[in-house]
């Protein structure tokens, strides 16, 4: 759902009650909740990334609906679903600037070729506000992690079961296994 044209990034701080969104060419763009896969992927991808944080004191692993203020022509603020961040702290407010590395989790309505245009627009918006790494993480597919870098923003390097996905150069020396993605057991319907 879109909002006022003229929003600015004190109006995006004030939507706390509407939440997870994105300022984008002016106007509050609200994201949908996630379902219990996705989120689960992003938490275990931030739990790892906390840990490699709090191990090498090199940066802040970020969790889900947190905001990041750019600067782009069209595009004000990201909110990944879990990301690296290495600038200073900002308190209470929105974090300034793009995290080095930022992670997209696929919800249930982020297919078809709407969807993948979009997706493909946000990596550009993120590697021209300084991301050096994104992750466009599919669950539904056999390419689970695609790892797009901006140097080579259009050709990704894709993991599947059984592999380590990494996010070189934005995170040194940190991977996950792609199997430790997965929910390490399933309920009884």
């Amino acid at each position: 759902m879109t909002q006022s044209k003229t929003a600015t990034i004190d109006d995006l701080a004030r939507v706390a009650e509407h939440g997870k969104a994105e300022l984008i060419d002016g106007a509050i763009v609200s994201m949908s909740p996630t379902g219990f896969l996705p989120n689960y992927v992003a938490g275990e991808i931030y739990a790892s990334l906390r840990d490699y944080a709090r191990r090498t004191r090199s940066g802040y692993a970020i969790g889900d609906n947190a905001g990041f203020i750019v600067d782009l022509p069209h595009r004000t603020s990201f909110s990944p679903d879990a990301a690296f961040y290495i600038g200073k702290s900002t308190g209470m407010r929105f974090l300034e600037g793009a995290p080095v590395f930022a992670v997209e989790v696929r919800s249930e309505h982020d297919y078809g070729r709407s969807a993948e245009r979009e997706m493909a627009e946000k990596r550009a918006d993120y590697f021209a506000a300084g991301t050096l790494v994104v992750w466009d993480v599919d669950i539904l597919s056999d390419d689970i992690v695609r790892v797009y870098r901006a140097e080579t923003p259009t050709t990704p390097t894709v993991y599947r079961r059984g592999e380590q996905a990494e996010a070189e150069p934005a995170v040194p020396g940190w991977s996950i296994a792609v199997d430790d993605l997965f929910p390490y057991y399933t309920s009884a319907e």
